[in-house]
C-alpha cells in the first residue's frame, strides 16, 4: 500500500514502497547504479522512479529531492 505523505505542506503525495526505498538512497547519497544493485532492479527502473518522485515532489533535481524527504521524515 502506498504511503502518504505530505511535500512542503501541500496535498498529500502517495509513494510506493519501491519509491520510498529510492528516495532513502538518494537521500543517503547513492547513486543510481548503487540504489539499484541494493534494490535488485535496473539502473533504468531506478531512474524511472526518478523521474516520478521528482513530479510528485514538484524538484528539479535529487538534491531537492533529498531536502523533500527530509522534510516530510519518511523513516530515512
Amino acid at each position: 500500500m502506498p504511503e502518504t505523505a505530505h511535500a512542503d505542506g501541500g496535498p498529500a503525495t502517495q509513494f510506493t514502497p519501491t519509491q520510498i526505498k529510492v528516495l532513502r538512497g538518494v537521500h543517503s547519497g547513492q547513486l543510481n547504479k548503487q540504489i539499484a544493485y541494493d534494490l535488485g532492479i535496473a539502473e533504468a527502473t531506478v531512474k524511472a522512479h526518478m523521474t516520478t518522485l521528482m513530479r510528485k515532489l514538484n524538484v528539479r533535481n535529487r538534491t531537492q529531492a533529498a531536502i523533500a524527504a527530509q522534510r516530510m521524515s519518511l523513516s530515512l
